[in-house]
């Protein structure tokens, strides 16, 4: 009875885009533990690799008990794994190493990709409502900043991790939409094993460049390790299965701006459990990126086929 009532309400087509809002919510607060663990020792792409593999490994097993659903799509759950693992490596370690809020704005160009590679490799149609929500939502992040004087600085290796992070967010968000054959654990346990190859390149290069010490692991108490698994099979697990159960069933355009809300809770947690403040500039750059959110996020236009799989019956036949 609970499996029947679960499943009817996860099939209303407002469902994702809830679903989404709470799991751009948690991303929202994902620095503040992230903060954390680097404060412990632990860089960036070492951080990536023992929350994002460690969940990734333990999910194994669902993607080869899926492995005949996704072999006639594996190509595009590799390019999944590439480029969502490769966003997920990026953005922890842009957060690691940068200002919040900077490595938010620069992330947040992530809808301008989104809308645009919806429209060149989905062939999703920009209307004038999602025009003004993007517009809304980029100017806010430009407020957020302070304007042009955020871009006085030169570009440090956060800004580029957080631009590259925020591209392969989207490339994720459309291979999902384009993916509809591969079962959503599938993609999530693809990301995060993707995310723990990256980081393990990632660190590959730095030891390169740095000797060992970028892979040296700090002296950690028990309470520290079981912090880390629960941030990684909880945390991290949740987020990232219900961000990819989200944007299967959402167009990428549309996926990319409602995610918007995940900068506004960042700024919000970052001023409430941070020691950072938002000023009046901020404080309007948020209503702009909050107002962005509602307007996609309460449009009125029917979920599109692919969140149906009977209506793709339909139209099959």
């Amino acid at each position: 009875m609970f499996a029947t009532r679960l499943s009817a309400l996860l099939a209303r087509p407002w469902m994702p885009v809830w679903v989404l809002l709470f799991s751009s919510a948690l991303w929202g607060l994902t620095w503040w533990p992230l903060k954390g663990f680097a404060s412990a020792g632990l860089s960036g792409p070492l951080l990536a690799l023992l929350t994002y593999g460690a969940a990734g490994l333990a999910g194994l097993p669902w993607l080869l008990r899926e492995r005949k659903d996704w072999q006639p799509q594996s190509a595009l759950l590799l390019g999944i794994a590439l480029v969502g693992g490769w966003g997920n490596t990026a953005f922890v370690s842009a957060m690691v190493l940068g200002d919040v809020v900077r490595v938010m704005l620069l992330f947040y160009l992530a809808p301008v990709w989104s809308v645009l590679g919806g429209r060149l490799f989905l062939g999703e149609q920009v209307s004038a409502r999602r025009a003004a929500a993007v517009g809304l939502s980029l100017a806010g992040a430009f407020l957020v900043v302070g304007g042009m004087a955020a871009f006085h600085a030169p570009l440090s290796a956060a800004d580029v991790l957080a631009v590259t992070a925020g591209l392969g967010f989207s490339g994720n968000n459309i291979l999902a939409r384009k993916a509809q054959a591969v079962p959503v654990a599938s993609k999530t346990v693809g990301v995060l094993l993707g995310c723990g190859i990256s980081s393990l390149l990632m660190l590959g290069v730095l030891s390169l460049g740095q000797g060992a010490a970028p892979v040296a692991l700090p002296p950690w108490t028990a309470k520290g390790v079981a912090l880390l698994m629960v941030f990684s099979l909880l945390w991290m697990g949740l987020v990232t299965f219900t961000w990819q159960w989200s944007v299967t069933r959402l167009e990428a355009g549309r996926s990319g701006v409602i995610a918007i809300a995940e900068l506004v809770v960042a700024l919000l947690s970052a001023t409430l459990l941070g020691s950072e403040t938002m000023t009046a500039a901020e404080c309007l750059g948020g209503a702009l990126i909050a107002a962005a959110a509602i307007l996609e996020a309460t449009d009125s236009r029917t979920a599109s086929p692919a969140a149906h799989p009977a209506a793709l019956r339909k139209k099959a036949l």
